[in-house]
């Protein structure tokens, strides 16, 4: 006889509106890194914010569970080294070179195909076709957020939209990975061990491609700061505590925030003018974005019910989203 447990309870809308703090936090990239950071260096740009951040949450690790919580053994380490590539070690280098050779609406616009390739790469390691409705939203959000931000006549550079695609995958790989994670493991602890791996990855790297980094100013230290430990540290916490508690469809559809909020802020510190194809563009955006925040408060209704293999204690598992019961 084959044992089986529930479906995980699907979190509430309180938990959506805490991992929404994230992206739109993210969405104050575009502008701090091309007017505080320094230019050309998207090495120095990645390890400078994932250093502080790092640094951060392993003191508050220690100081709440002891050093030895902060160590775990090579194998919980190892564990987080394809999430840590994913969601920093590759992203943010390729990220920044897509703020230095995009102009900022491009390189915004091409988040909006988050919501697809998140569908695609959870699909593909499910095993599982997407619902029509979050493939429909996920177009929906793709077009709003190209409306909004992709400016006409503006110049592209081929190598800026392959960096700014290339992150975009890598984020999406790190959001199916991180959802793979326990709900139960500590985000803090999780967090920190992938920002440690990475910094570990982009600061020597950044010290033998690009050399020594350059004084900072100010402005710079200003920028480091808060994408470092505002933008990074507290932001994935958050983003890494709310995604294996909310549907799959759900934390991309959030992360169209981003994008959104450069916009705004681009509309409110630079006197930029929407225009009308760009207002519905808006409107579209945060459609998608309200249906991504609502996702979790919707029951979830299991119509049938597949037997996804033994765990380690030898019962079988069954829920929505299995990926979500191997912890």
């Amino acid at each position: 006889m084959t044992a089986t447990t529930p479906a995980r309870p699907v979190a509430g809308a309180g938990t959506a509106a805490l991992t929404l703090l994230a992206p739109v936090s993210w969405g104050t990239t575009y502008v701090v890194v091309a007017a505080l950071l320094p230019h050309g260096r998207p090495l120095l740009v990645a390890a400078l914010r994932v250093l502080p951040a790092a640094l951060l949450l392993l003191a508050v690790v220690v100081l709440r569970h002891g050093p030895a919580a902060a160590g775990g053994g090579a194998r919980a380490w190892l564990r987080e080294v394809p999430a840590s590539l994913a969601s920093f070690g590759l992203f943010f280098p390729l990220l920044t070179v897509a703020v230095y050779r995009l102009p900022g609406g491009v390189a915004a616009a091409v988040g909006g195909l988050q919501p697809l390739l998140v569908l695609a790469l959870s699909g593909a390691l499910d095993r599982r076709r997407p619902r029509t409705t979050d493939l429909a939203v996920g177009v929906v959000a793709a077009v709003g957020v190209g409306l909004v931000v992709v400016h006409p006549g503006g110049g592209l550079d081929p190598v800026g939209v392959l960096a700014a695609v290339a992150a975009n995958v890598s984020f999406c790989a790190g959001v199916v990975l991180a959802g793979r994670t326990s709900s139960t493991a500590d985000p803090v602890l999780v967090t920190a061990r992938r920002l440690a791996l990475s910094t570990v990855l982009l600061v020597p790297l950044a010290l033998l491609v690009e050399g020594a980094p350059p004084a900072l100013d100010a402005g710079a230290l200003l920028g480091v700061a808060w994408l470092g430990l505002g933008a990074t540290g507290i932001a994935f916490v958050l983003w890494f505590r709310g995604i294996p508690r909310l549907p799959v469809a759900a934390p991309p559809l959030l992360g169209i925030a981003a994008p959104v909020t450069g916009v705004v802020l681009g509309v409110t510190l630079r006197g930029e003018v929407l225009s009308a194809v760009q207002v519905a563009g808006f409107v579209l955006s945060v459609a998608a974005i309200a249906y991504g925040a609502l996702l979790p408060a919707r029951r979830a209704v299991i119509s049938a019910t597949q037997d996804v293999g033994p765990l380690k204690n030898g019962a079988v598992s069954t829920c929505e989203n299995f990926h979500k019961c191997l912890a």
